[in-house]
């Protein structure tokens, strides 16, 4: 039990490295709301776009979905940082994982908002036009508002799969919580700098689980 604790729950080691790992941490989180809102605006998108009367427009979205749901995150980003800047676009490694795992949670996004508009009963269209509402309106006004309500609970939940994501970064040396813990672990040869950042990591993502969860019974009993 001694060797345990001194080996991962040293609080020596812990302290020492706080600094580094608060630092990594930040960027963590930063990252990671920066893959939220990229990826749930850019996923809105083209959920809309694929509702649009265009076939060609729908095959392009659904070959983008099919093609960043299908792909390993991590080699999106390496691809990413290593092949853009043969077309002279290099990007940093935060910017890197930030596009890189924001597509991937667009793809998903964009599914799940297209099934939550679809799911829309067609009688709260037919209703809205007969209070003579245009059908422009009709959309953003009665039929959106409704799916989104429904999509909240599965994009909560998806968005906090990838946003941890943001560990992948590391790839590309990225100095987010993990790589950062894994410095001071090789400098120290004593893995508690990465019990630390676990520790950071479930102080940032719990509440998010948490609040995932009373959405989604919020949303049963709505429904």
């Amino acid at each position: 039990m001694e060797r345990l604790i001194d080996h991962y729950f040293n609080a020596a080691v812990m302290a020492g490295a706080l600094p580094e790992v608060l630092r990594g941490f930040s960027i963590t989180v930063m990252v990671s709301l920066c893959i939220i809102a990229l990826g749930l605006s850019l996923g809105l998108a083209l959920a809309l776009l694929r509702c649009a009367p265009v076939r060609p427009l729908r095959w392009v979205v659904a070959a983008y979905v099919d093609v960043f749901r299908t792909l390993p995150q991590l080699v999106i980003i390496i691809v990413l940082y290593f092949a853009l800047p043969y077309l002279d676009l290099a990007l940093s490694p935060f910017a890197t994982t930030v596009l890189a795992l924001g597509c991937v949670l667009s793809a998903f996004a964009a599914d799940i908002f297209y099934a939550s508009i679809m799911a829309v009963p067609r009688g709260q269209w037919d209703a809205a036009r007969a209070l003579g509402l245009r059908t422009g309106r009709v959309f953003t006004h009665v039929v959106l508002p409704q799916a989104i309500t429904l999509a909240v609970p599965l994009l909560t939940n998806r968005a906090i799969a990838i946003a941890k994501g943001t560990a992948l970064g590391s790839a590309v040396a990225l100095p987010e919580a993990l790589s950062s813990a894994q410095s001071v672990t090789a400098i120290t040869a004593n893995p508690s700098p990465l019990t630390l950042a676990a520790a950071f990591y479930l102080a940032f993502f719990i509440p998010l689980v948490i609040l995932s969860r009373w959405l989604e019974r919020r949303a049963a009993r709505a429904g």
